[in-house]
């Protein structure tokens, strides 16, 4: 069985458009998905990367074209001005590792998903407590079981990121299927070459 590290953070834009994509792709394949949420504020400084606020003018104006296009090209609903962005991902990333502990990764891939929904389509704040706690019980998941698990969450959230940073990831989504790295949601055709090679 292959396995793919999904190393994400739930307020990309780029990884909510590739989300349903590689899920589908990493169950067609039957590959085992280790799900990796991300601390980006403490990858950036250590891997070359700069926050999109202080990026420079050029580089911004041209993520919006690039947003609307992949948003057309893929046909996923997406704002490219959420109402609600940027805001600090810590505490949906969290909930998002808490789930895969208590509920499964499927259920954390599901869960993933509706918070990166939330934010990018559905002009909600994922870094807002009731929200985030509106999302895990619209998914069927437990929230005393979630709460259950907060110490051990936060304490692997800081592992995963420490693993990133190991692992040479500089941005999201960053996918590495056995040791072979692959960055960005337009690199999955080259995820799912990978991933069919067994």
């Amino acid at each position: 069985m292959q396995t793919v590290r999904y190393f994400f953070t739930p307020v990309s834009p780029w990884t909510y458009l590739g989300h349903d994509r590689f899920v589908a792709m990493a169950r067609r394949h039957g590959a085992e998905v280790l799900l990796r949420p991300c601390d980006l504020g403490r990858v950036f400084p250590v891997s070359g990367g700069v926050p999109l606020a202080k990026r420079a003018p050029q580089r911004q104006a041209y993520r919006l074209h690039e947003l609307a296009r992949w948003r057309d090209h893929v046909g996923v609903p997406l704002n490219i001005h959420p109402k609600h962005f940027p805001v600090p991902a810590d505490l949906a990333a969290k909930a998002i590792v808490a789930a895969d502990l208590a509920a499964g990764t499927d259920a954390a891939l599901a869960f993933a998903g509706a918070l990166m929904r939330a934010c990018w389509a559905e002009e909600r704040d994922v870094s807002d407590a009731a929200t985030v706690a509106a999302i895990v019980a619209a998914q069927g998941l437990d929230a005393a079981a979630l709460a259950a698990k907060a110490d051990e969450a936060a304490r692997l959230f800081d592992a995963y990121t420490d693993e990133a940073i190991e692992r040479q990831v500089f941005g999201a989504p960053f996918y590495v299927v056995g040791d072979e790295p692959f960055w960005g949601q337009d690199r999955l055709e080259f995820v799912e070459s990978a991933l069919a090679r067994g």
